[in-house]
């Protein structure tokens, strides 16, 4: 196995646009070279006074999340944004945070990189991408591992290896994102495990990064 990913700076980027442009902003980025990126459904709040009358204030968003190297993703946003044009008011939002440790799509060696980062955080927040149906999987072996809990979002994904036709029609397979908060000093056993019962280093059985948390709320020790 390779252990490259320490020699490289990984980073999570995040693209909020309205429903039906995530798919958009997602073809941009991989033409680009970012690999894949997973696509959630969310909503936004209207101010207007007359939408609120006719209680038409939930707006459907779309967030697409994509998880490459520095220099690639600071090309993907450029050119998202000669698409989206995120400096024209209610375009969107894009913004970035360092990932830790990257696994997937390359069967990397589980090491988490903070260098020049600051200090080591208490908790870490792992993300778990899998097919629908496998995020309790990935909870049990969590769960095994020392984790005490999780969340399980629902998504669609496309990536290379994911994307299958239908009546010469693209169709982005339904995913499930497991974010888990995790002490610092657990994180390692708890990848590992989850990565062996998924066999995340196989091509298409999903990918796991995990992102060094500054603050948190809610956690009671």
């Amino acid at each position: 196995m390779r252990s490259d990913t320490a020699e490289k700076q990984y980073e999570l980027i995040c693209v909020i646009v309205d429903f039906g442009l995530g798919s958009k902003a997602l073809s941009v980025a991989k033409k680009a070279g970012v690999t894949g990126g997973t696509i959630m459904l969310g909503r936004g709040t209207a101010q207007n006074k007359w939408l609120r009358l006719l209680e038409l204030t939930d707006i459907r968003k779309e967030v697409v999340l994509m998880v490459c190297e520095e220099s690639v993703g600071r090309s993907a946003l450029d050119e998202i944004d000669r698409v989206v044009h995120f400096s024209r008011p209610k375009h969107g939002v894009a913004f970035t945070m360092p990932v830790g440790a990257f696994i997937g799509a390359g069967s990397y060696d589980y090491q988490f990189n903070v260098e020049n980062r600051g200090e080591d955080g208490v908790y870490r927040a792992v993300f778990v991408v899998v097919d629908k149906g496998k995020g309790e999987i990935v909870m049990d072996a969590a769960r095994e591992a020392g984790a005490r809990g999780g969340t399980i979002v629902n998504a669609r994904g496309s990536g290379i290896h994911e994307t299958s036709t239908f009546l010469n029609m693209e169709i982005e397979p339904e995913k499930e994102i497991v974010l888990m908060l995790t002490p610092a000093e657990q994180t390692g056993g708890i990848v590992q495990a989850v990565r062996q019962e998924l066999k995340i280093d196989q091509p298409g059985n999903g990918i796991i990064f995990v992102q060094d948390v500054s603050e948190t709320y809610g956690i009671v020790s």
